[in-house]
């Protein structure tokens, strides 16, 4: 689409020169920015924020006007999914997301339903269609979901967990029942992404934040090949150019050659694993994205400057890396130092870009 005014981060994605790293964070509108808190505070609760399109372009557009980012991702959340299929999503102070009916029972599996993108979930393409139009081409929007066992483990937990026990137990003891969950939300979520393509989404993330606590085999049955079956059957162009998919699987280092053959155009990495030897791996096949230490951010700019100078020199020059943290920014970060971390990225990358 030739109205965007700064397309490097789709160039970066598939792996074409450009000028400057891109940038973007994982989390860029969140609680560390005060603009964000009063927003959400006006919205009266988390779920209201996502739920008005209004106000979700409002922080989406938030960390965009203070920083110099080369993408905006779309404001919502990974359980939206699992809410519009009825599993009555809630947030409890100090506790996270809780759900009122988990997955607990083989008749509450059995009548999992994908849903109706458009219907249960139209407040998120509304949303999109509201960004799309403020961005005016600025940057690229980002439209994600949560990876089908990362979103199962929400469902079949009720809620964040520790230990895992109930989705682990289903997945050793039942596992016919933990695939139907999973088959069930692949279609929705594969649903729930080509709707936002429809509505503008310009690139694509598939957040597998969960993935990282599985054994090899059981990463591959239960998480790997559920996202591979999503990528299968994404929309891929829209309005004249590619939409890129960026899966990340924190802590799934060791899995990079098999995520690359799902056919992504870019894997997301944690700060566990080194880019280097990433690019190594599977750098002729795919763009990398990522990885410096959220923790980084709690350091002098000084020090945020050597760290984002070391991570721009383990991947090395030239195309196909963009620059994120490797996981979400943390709460406590003051803005200040993100910003720091932004503005060493576009003076120390160019050098690697000649």
């Amino acid at each position: 689409m030739s109205d965007l005014k700064n397309d490097r981060f789709l160039r970066a994605l598939m792996r074409q020169p450009v000028d400057t790293t891109p940038v973007w964070m994982m989390r860029q509108a969140g609680r560390y920015l005060p603009e964000y808190r009063a927003t959400r505070a006006r919205a009266g609760s988390f779920l209201d924020l996502c739920k008005n399109p209004d106000l979700a372009c409002e922080v989406t557009l938030q960390p965009l006007d203070r920083y110099p980012l080369d993408a905006a991702i779309l404001f919502s959340d990974i359980l939206t999914v699992p809410d519009a299929m009825g599993l009555g999503l809630y947030f409890a102070e100090g506790e996270g997301p809780k759900f009122e009916r988990p997955l607990r029972s083989e008749a509450d599996i059995r009548r999992l339903a994908a849903p109706d993108p458009e219907q249960a979930l139209g407040y998120v393409s509304a949303a999109v269609r509201v960004i799309r139009k403020a961005l005016d081409g600025r940057v690229p929007l980002i439209g994600f979901a949560g990876s089908p066992w990362t979103l199962a483990t929400y469902m079949v937990e009720g809620g964040a967990s520790k230990e895992y026990a109930h989705v682990k137990g289903m997945l050793y003891d039942r596992p016919d029942l933990l695939h139907q969950v999973l088959a069930v939300t692949a279609d929705a979520v594969t649903a729930y992404l080509n709707s936002q393509v429809s509505a503008g989404a310009q690139a694509l993330m598939i957040f597998d934040t969960w993935g990282g606590i599985l054994s090899p085999q059981c990463y591959r049955e239960f998480s790997l090949q559920y996202m591979a079956r999503i990528v299968d059957g994404l929309t891929r162009e829209a309005q004249g150019r590619r939409v890129p998919v960026v899966l990340f699987t924190k802590g799934g280092g060791q899995w990079l050659e098999a995520m690359a053959e799902t056919g992504c155009d870019a894997l997301g990495l944690d700060w566990t694993t080194s880019l280097a030897d990433a690019r190594r791996r599977v750098g002729r096949q795919v763009a990398l994205q990522g990885n410096l230490d959220p923790c980084v951010l709690y350091a002098s700019p000084e020090r945020i400057r050597a760290e984002v100078a070391r991570v721009l020199g383990e991947f090395g020059a030239g195309p196909g890396h963009v620059f994120n943290l490797g996981h979400g920014i943390h709460q406590h970060v003051d803005p200040s130092h993100a910003g720091a971390m932004i503005e060493a990225v576009h003076d120390l990358s160019p050098a690697y870009h000649g």
